[in-house]
């Protein structure tokens, strides 16, 4: 490197070392002689002021001490995109191609490892049926001669370009608008300035389906500009990348499958219902984006809203989620199967992870996986009745009666428990001998510990577990499928008192709890099947 510096150097992305920074400043730094380059490091602890030297100020940064000056020869301003592919698979015109290399390539779906070519020209050839080109971290900074990347990669359809010096769209738009099939893009880790008004539509994305722009310091109102662009994209990824607020996209996204917008802290939940009605949308990713609730108020109680008609899949995991109202609100949701929320303050409100995921599984009627963990039909029977039974003195406080004629619960009772009505419809109310025994809030009845038992396998060790003596027998057996690995309806369970050494009491039915059998701490459960 010397101290030549590029036309244009202001606002340029380059590397120094290893670290990242952008160019904000060139020229000279008296008392000093020669040409300083003043970057702004994306790594703040690297810098050294805010852009003021000597009382001076030369630029300014976001941070009071993200800045430095670096000498010209200390910076790469990057290569073009064809040097980056000639290099990162060794076809570099100084490579002597007689000595071969190692590499491994990919030709559609066939992976292809050649080793020792015997001309450039073939290499070029293989290089010409390349569908998927990785130049992750290979300091593309510019797309280089018109043309001449569709003349030696003609058949990519996917680029990553994750982590390089670009600093425009204007230079993606470049590299894409030579790639005809191009359906993958991953542009992510490149700060880039973005069209602030709108552009002419151009052809060049026509058959993108996938594009990333993770940390590239784009906005929404930026990504809204550049949609037009994208007519076929069915997945957006936009993480950390600081966004706020959101628009409403009139007559973009439209075709958009899936919507990752993760690590960017959003005003409030309502910024939501702006994306509420993207017409295809399955799957939305908002893990840590700062939300602290969801409502969707064009829906009453036991009702589906018209937001999100597609969505099936929903990542709420890390967020600042506190009451279970927005639980509640997700059972409005029309399509969604699949719930992510782990670590949220609201599951903090019931210690038991067993019993924090009935109490999800029980509000949300048609969900099939939460937490990446498929809900079989008899745990959610089990979980649906231990419900109806848990808050069944709530419901009779709230002005809830067996008699369908005195039966008017409180619209706060209803507000809490949206299902619950639905819940008594499918199972019954519950009778009022269960509810006798029950505490306030069985959640946190008291734990017996059994000694579970299986007589005819004397091959299965003896197990110790502690249960709630509020769990109904239905919820035991689909616990015990889990632990020993078979099917839960196909078990008989009965247990021994530890006070009545060889009496033996069958657990006959599958809606009452353990303590309706009065099981007693030392006693030992038998399973059979």
């Amino acid at each position: 490197m010397t101290d030549w510096v590029p036309s244009e150097a202001l606002g340029r992305r380059v590397l120094c070392g290893t670290e990242y920074a952008t160019v904000r400043y060139v020229g000279s730094v008296p008392p000093t002689a020669g040409i300083w380059l003043g970057v702004e490091w994306d790594d703040p602890q690297r810098g050294k002021h805010d852009g003021t030297y000597e009382g001076t100020q030369y630029f300014k940064c976001r941070h009071p001490r993200g800045g430095s000056f670096i000498r010209p020869n200390k910076a790469n301003f990057g290569v073009d995109f064809l040097t980056a592919v000639k290099n990162r698979y060794g076809l570099n015109d100084e490579q002597d191609a007689q000595h071969g290399t190692e590499n491994t390539l990919v030709f559609g779906k066939k992976t292809v490892e050649f080793v020792g070519m015997d001309s450039i020209a073939e290499q070029q050839r293989q290089l010409n049926q390349l569908v998927d080109i990785s130049v992750c971290e290979c300091a593309v900074s510019h797309a280089g001669q018109k043309e001449e990347i569709g003349r030696t990669c003609a058949n990519i359809r996917h680029i990553n370009l994750s982590k390089n010096l670009i600093s425009s769209w204007e230079t993606v738009t470049a590299i894409a608008s030579e790639v005809q099939n191009l359906e993958t893009l991953n542009a992510s880790g490149n700060k880039m300035k973005f069209p602030s008004t709108s552009t002419s539509v151009s052809s060049v994305f026509s058959k993108l389906r996938v594009l990333a722009l993770n940390q590239t310091a784009i906005t929404w109102t930026e990504v809204l500009l550049c949609a037009p662009g994208w007519p076929r994209l069915e997945e957006l990824y936009l993480t950390s990348n600081n966004i706020m607020v959101l628009e409403r996209p009139d007559n973009v996204l439209q075709t958009l499958k899936l919507l990752d917008l993760s690590d960017n802290q959003l005003v409030d939940g309502s910024q939501l219902h702006l994306i509420a009605h993207l017409p295809r949308l399955e799957q939305l990713i908002l893990r840590n984006s700062g939300i602290a609730s969801i409502d969707f108020p064009d829906a009453g109680f036991g009702c589906k809203t018209k937001m999100f008609p597609s969505l099936k899949h929903l990542a709420i995991n890390d967020n600042k989620i506190s009451q279970w109202s927005s639980i509640n609100e997700l059972d409005k949701l029309p399509s969604l199967r699949s719930l992510q929320c782990h670590n949220n303050p609201f599951m903090d409100t019931e210690k038991n992870p067993e019993t924090l995921r009935q109490l999800i599984i029980a509000k949300i009627s048609q969900l099939e996986v939460l937490n990446k963990s498929e809900i079989l039909p008899a745990e959610r029977k089990g979980a649906e009745l231990d419900y109806r039974k848990i808050f069944g003195n709530d419901w009779l406080a709230a002005g809830g009666n067996w008699n369908p004629e005195k039966n008017n619960p409180s619209e706060e009772f209803l507000a809490a428990h949206p299902r619950y009505p639905l819940l008594c419809l499918k199972y019954g109310a519950p009778e009022e001998g269960e509810l006798k025994a029950q505490q306030p809030l069985t959640l946190k009845n008291q734990l017996l510990t059994l000694t579970i038992k299986c007589p005819e396998k004397p091959e299965q060790k003896p197990v110790q577990k502690k249960l709630p003596e509020s769990m109904t027998i239905q919820k035991v057996k689909g616990l015990l499928y889990r632990l020993l690995k078979i099917p839960g309806s196909e078990l008989k369970l009965s247990y021994e008192s530890s006070k009545l050494e060889g009496k033996e009491v069958e657990l006959d039915n599958d809606l009452k709890p353990l303590q309706f059998y009065s099981i007693e701490n030392g006693d030992c459960m038998l399973v059979r099947w």
